[in-house]
């Protein structure tokens, strides 16, 4: 089956899931049979698909001309043979239990035609062994969404023992016409990349409190405010549901050993039915107030043992060809919502201390998670999961680092001959410095800016870039521009953007992700792809909307025209124009201030804005989470202190 040929799908499972993929799937344009064994099943699955769509055009997220048309694309089914008779591809969604999925699909074989793929959403379970059930095992593999569907980035596609690549390429560009990431998993493992780091995370962390380490709430604190991520382990497993996460674990630990045994604390909770919010009580009392994390009660051994077991299982999945830490990183980052990927978090800890950590509770305890996997001392031995790179001297060869003072960081494209245009090196180095800055603790704020007077940057160098010419080729560029900007404008700290000269296609594109733009009067600015015959493709379609609404960022892309800086100032792309001599003066004195700001609130704020792009209630809960967190900081008391005596706050990020 060519991805060009497929027209119809059948998702079978009307569940929380089912009606998510469903809607994901019609949303795309695409005919879809949801399939339930029930009438009311299916039913329910149909209504919030109604309700959800009807949410999303209320957000103008989309129009109801859309929102109805994609509705008219669902078709809610009971019988097997109606929903899967005309499909093309199967996606299978039903309950994880090894026997259901293995029955649904001796029945599906049935009726589906013979070039019909088969995918199943399982979250751990064996692929090669679900594929076995049916005649066509080269057809099979796993397709796993993340809940809920339609505003999850990552699907995980799964390789079995017997699976084609023509099919996995196949689904991987399905996944892309959904609108999603599609993440190789290359070898049939259980637990595939995102449970594989996150079962175990939430495993150690009982542990922990189940032989008196640590208190829930010195972990949770640890995980949602030392580490970053968006909800405290504990809390993650009630979202998940306790049950879920001893289930997956059963399921590792029946397969892949003693190492990943169920925590007793997670058992006893699934015994006594706390099995999170569903059923009103987990780890947390959900009826009562829910989860109330402090925000300053974490601990750095805490924090290293949990980074430890994630690295561990980070090495193991290396060492195992599972997928390359880069992959690793990305499904994390997408699927868990991780600030970044655990093989940088591991990086940054230090590889040789965490083997350390591993060591000390292996001696210490006897159990079996804390032997240290061979991929690990692996990595080790070679300076980290990135060979070192990041953590280098900060020397590249299109880009440089320079530290002005007032806790900036100044980052310079630098290849002025080449009026600093992205070259496919260039976008390997800006992702090293901003990673290399970010890591920075004396650094709090980023100046972005193009070496010379003549050009920020003017675009793509289309010479360099000529080679890359075939449309699968591009594609990959695109989606390596679009990671790379998007580093930059996820960074924790502000980033100030000093413009002179051309700032054109992707050179318009990367200073679109700044926070803040700050240009000279000679300076030029446009997006000129259409020139070409092309589009932007790193981000500029949607970034620039965002910033001087859809109709003037129309104007700018469809026209093709280059602007001054001081029509796109009045555009408001523009934050402020100087004089030709005073941009570098005035790009500095405006990031020295914000690098003088306080730290915590400057990121929690950037990623609440980010969150409520999309979703106005998704940002407006991280704004309120955030704002709560702030109130127990270091930088909360001095701002008050300076505030009541008239003094300057000196924020210390804590």
């Amino acid at each position: 089956m060519d991805f060009e040929d497929i027209d119809t799908i059948a998702v079978l499972g009307a569940g929380n899931m089912g009606h998510g993929i469903t809607e994901v799937a019609a949303l795309a344009g695409y005919e879809v049979r949801m399939r339930d064994i029930k009438d009311e099943f299916v039913q329910n699955g149909y209504d919030n698909i109604e309700w959800s769509l009807n949410k999303l055009a209320e957000k103008d997220q989309l129009s109801q001309e859309e929102a109805d048309a994609a509705l008219d694309r669902v078709t809610p089914l009971v019988d097997v043979q109606e929903a899967v008779g005309d499909a093309d591809v199967v996606i299978e969604a039903v309950p994880e239990k090894m026997e259901i999925k293995k029955d649904v699909y001796t029945e599906v074989e049935e009726h589906a035609p013979d070039e019909a793929i088969f995918a199943t959403n399982t979250s751990s379970l064996s692929i090669t062994e679900l594929s076995e059930v049916t005649e066509r095992p080269e057809q099979f593999c796993g397709m796993h969404f993340f809940n809920p569907p339609v505003r999850m980035q990552l699907v995980e596609v799964i390789t079995g023992a017997h699976t084609a690549e023509e099919t996995l390429e196949t689904v991987e560009a399905l996944a892309e016409d959904f609108e999603k990431t599609p993440v190789r998993v290359r070898k049939d493992s259980p637990g595939f990349i995102v449970n594989r780091i996150l079962v175990p995370l939430m495993n150690e962390a009982a542990w922990l409190v189940h032989d008196d380490v640590a208190t829930i709430a010195e972990v949770d604190s640890t995980t949602k405010f030392d580490m970053g991520l968006p909800m405290g382990s504990f809390e993650l497993s009630d979202q998940v549901g306790n049950d879920v996460g001893l289930h997956v674990l059963e399921y590792m630990h029946e397969v892949l050993g003693e190492a990943y045994e169920p925590c007793p604390l997670i058992e006893e909770k699934v015994e006594n039915e706390e099995l999170g919010k569903k059923t009103g009580q987990g780890f947390y009392d959900y009826e009562n107030g829910g989860a109330d994390i402090p925000a300053d009660a974490g601990r750095e051994d805490v924090q290293n043992r949990l980074v430890a077991v994630m690295a561990n299982e980070v090495g193991k999945l290396v060492e195992n060809d599972v997928a390359p830490v880069s992959d690793i990183d990305e499904a994390v980052m997408l699927g868990g919502g991780f600030p970044e990927g655990p093989g940088k978090m591991a990086d940054k800890i230090g590889l040789d201390a965490l083997v350390e950590t591993l060591e000390s509770a292996h001696e210490e305890t006897g159990a079996a998670r804390y032997a240290v996997s061979d991929g690990l001392r692996d990595a080790a031995t070679e300076g980290g999961f990135y060979g070192g790179d990041d953590a280098g001297d900060a020397e590249f060869d299109t880009v440089s680092i320079s530290y002005p003072g007032d806790m900036v960081g100044h980052l310079e494209l630098d290849r002025p001959h080449r009026m600093n245009t992205v070259s496919p090196e260039l976008l390997d180095d800006l992702a090293a410095a901003v990673d290399h800055l970010t890591e920075d603790d004396d650094v709090r704020a980023i100046l972005l800016a193009g070496a010379g007077d003549k050009a920020f940057s003017a675009g793509a160098d289309v010479q360099s870039m000529a080679s890359n010419a075939a449309p699968l080729d591009a594609v990959e560029l695109s989606r390596k521009g679009q990671e790379i900007f998007g580093k930059l404008e996820e960074c924790p700290m502000p980033v100030v953007a000093g413009i002179d000269g051309y700032a054109l296609g992707g050179g318009m594109e990367l200073a679109t992700c700044a926070d803040l733009r700050v240009a000279s009067e000679r300076s030029t600015l446009g997006q000129p792809e259409h020139n070409l015959g092309i589009m932007p493709g790193w981000g500029g379609t949607q970034r620039l909307a965002r910033i001087v609404g859809e109709g003037r960022a129309k104007e700018i892309i469809f026209t093709g025209e280059r602007y001054d800086a001081a029509e796109l100032a009045e555009y408001g792309f523009i934050n402020e124009v100087v004089g030709n001599d005073e941009l570098e003066e005035r790009a500095m004195e405006l990031a020295a201030d914000l690098a003088a700001g306080p730290p915590v609130a400057q990121r929690y704020t950037k990623r609440a804005m980010h969150a409520g792009r999309d979703d106005l209630d998704a940002g407006l809960e991280h704004e309120a989470q955030a704002f709560g967190a702030l109130f127990g900081t270091e930088d909360m008391m001095e701002g008050v202190n300076a505030f009541m005596g008239d003094d300057e706050p000196d924020f210390q990020g804590k």
